[in-house]
């Protein structure tokens, strides 16, 4: 296992887990990851496994469609860090672009069919 840790642009909102070595992204085409462009993790996390420390309120929080997913941004710099996902509610996926010792450009990715649900 392999300790993680990310934080948005202006470090208003910093984040850890642990993992195995990370070696693949995630991409979706749903209209909010498609238009976000980011790579995310394979992988969702339990509220317990992402440790998730917030300066001055700036964690905000965008849903639509069915409001279950929570798509997290910074208030402050506008850096989308980590969601909630719909397929497993309360559980997270992280920007593998905000994971300090990752270059997600240079990750091979699987695709997900996030439009179709």
């Amino acid at each position: 296992m392999k300790t993680y840790s990310g934080r948005c642009h202006c470090g208003a909102i910093t984040f850890s887990f642990e993992s195995e070595p990370i070696a693949i992204g995630l991409r979706c085409n749903c209209s909010m990851c498609r238009r976000k462009s980011a790579v995310m993790s394979t992988f969702a996390l339990s509220p317990e496994q992402l440790r998730i420390v917030v300066k001055n309120d700036a964690l905000a929080d965008y849903q639509f469609g069915n409001q279950v997913a929570h798509h997290h941004f910074c208030r402050v710099c506008g850096i989308y860090p980590f969601h909630q996902t719909m397929r497993q509610p309360g559980h997270y996926r992280v920007n593998l672009a905000c994971i300090d010792d990752i270059e997600p450009l240079s990750l091979p990715t699987e695709q997900f069919d996030g439009a179709s649900l």
